[in-house]
């Protein structure tokens, strides 16, 4: 589950950067995304599981909104940054989770997950020194990708800690449809309607991420395994650098044009990053 969400990440976060520059807009890619969010986490009402009683709302609640600012950082880190930038940056994800779950959940993280933070944080000096057109894709990729990385690894490890007294058919849907309910207020800042140009690519690019999210998060809640889970999602680092250099043309990226010494180096990032990735899963 996690693998595949890890292919289909890549190709709607493409999508996504191509609505993004068609007009899309950041508030209305949020919203859109939101509602479609919740509409597929509906659906798991059928695996079942009970409301608590008395029910600890603060739990959905709390990653609900965890999961609505990690989301609206990483569109911030793909519309103003470069895809194979910012989602290597935000495989981070995974050494975050293993610290976290050491913190929240009191599971030991090995020595070995301190090297892992050290390849990533020289992974993302590679990332960041390949700019070739400036750091203008850069600097927002990494700030807003490393954010969002925190946010959604606080939210993978609280879905590990509160989902199980819920069931994932209860948890998942009331916290996504929370993050729906967030969105709301959203519309006052929205502004003009999305342009026509734009619905194709941001339709598409919200049902490849749906379908991920709904992939990654379902896994998390029934396999209560964040740490490996979050290694084989990480991938997509690897992935975001073959995807814009082979096929980005096709969605509208231009990053390819930078050259192939930017993207020697933001593959040799991205290796880094996948090194660590590589030596948690030997902790773990």
């Amino acid at each position: 589950m996690p693998f595949a969400a890890s292919l289909i990440y890549v190709f709607g976060a493409l999508f996504l950067k191509d609505a993004s520059a068609r007009g899309a807009g950041l508030w209305r890619t949020t919203i859109f995304l939101n509602v479609i969010f919740g509409a597929a986490f509906a659906a798991l009402w059928g695996l079942g599981g009970r409301i608590p009683e008395p029910a600890p709302w603060i739990q959905p609640a709390t990653t609900a909104a965890l999961f609505f600012c990690g989301q609206i950082l990483a569109l911030v880190a793909l519309q103003r940054g470069d895809v194979s930038v910012a989602t290597p940056v935000m495989g981070l994800k995974v050494v975050l989770v293993a610290f976290f779950v050491t913190w929240l959940l009191g599971e030991r993280v090995p020595s070995v997950v301190w090297t892992a933070a050290a390849l990533s944080s020289l992974g993302i000096v590679l990332l960041g020194r390949a700019g070739g057109g400036g750091a203008g894709g850069t600097a927002p990729a990494i700030v807003f990708g490393g954010l969002a990385a925190v946010s959604f690894a606080l939210f993978d490890v609280l879905v590990q800690k509160w989902a199980p007294s819920w069931g994932a058919g209860r948890f998942l849907p009331v916290t996504m449809g929370l993050v729906a309910l967030y969105s709301l207020p959203l519309v006052a800042l929205a502004g003009d309607p999305i342009p026509k140009a734009a619905w194709r690519p941001l339709l598409a690019g919200g049902v490849l991420v749906s379908i991920q999210a709904l992939l990654l998060i379902s896994a998390l809640a029934l396999y209560a395994r964040a740490t490996t889970i979050n290694v084989v999602y990480s991938a997509r680092g690897l992935w975001s650098v073959a995807a814009v250099w082979v096929l980005g043309p096709w969605f509208g990226n231009r990053e390819r044009e930078r050259g192939a010494a930017v993207f020697r180096a933001r593959l040799a990032g991205a290796a880094l990053l996948l090194s660590a990735i590589v030596l948690v899963i030997a902790a773990r």
